[in-house]
């Protein structure tokens, strides 16, 4: 038992708050970019430089965090390694769709993809932290619903397609 707690602790944890805030800290950014310019290229851009940066300020936030000695959370390097790849990942999966030029298309695809990434971390909650599926993700969703939404709301309303 002792082992997979250490495992829980130490890897799982990590990539849970990696892929968690990958995910929902990049939509805003991405949506408000696409809704306000109706440019899916600004829109991958923005999806990019969201998740690099993200990925390198939760990894170093995580390393930096604890040492693991008094925790024992484990390496520091490691946590910041396995944070900073899953928030890359949780930020570039539905920023992938806007490398398609058509706006409707891609739009529609990344919407996909977030549902699809909504449904995994609470599969992983499940999995993972015995957390009951519906409750996962009616929490994750809830998160994902009001991030889009403010994006939505800041991308429409502040923005206007070029040479409207």
């Amino acid at each position: 038992m002792f082992e997979e707690h250490k495992f829980l602790l130490q890897r799982v944890q990590p990539a849970m708050v990696g892929l968690i805030d990958g995910s929902l800290s990049t939509l805003a950014p991405i949506f408000a970019v696409v809704l306000a310019s109706h440019d899916t290229r600004y829109a991958f851009i923005a999806g990019l430089a969201t998740s690099l940066g993200a990925a390198i300020s939760m990894g170093f936030s995580e390393g930096l965090s604890d040492t693991g000695e008094l925790t024992g959370r484990g390496s520091p390097w490691a946590r910041g390694a396995i944070t900073g790849g899953g928030t890359f990942v949780g930020g570039i999966l539905h920023s992938l769709p806007f490398l398609i030029a058509n706006y409707h298309v891609a739009l529609v695809f990344a919407i996909g993809v977030v549902a699809f990434e909504l449904l995994m971390l609470a599969y992983f909650r499940w999995r993972f932290f015995k957390d009951t599926f519906v409750r996962a993700l009616a929490i994750v969703t809830f998160a994902g619903i009001l991030i889009a939404a403010i994006s939505a709301g800041l991308g429409s309303l502040l923005g206007a397609p070029v040479g409207s």
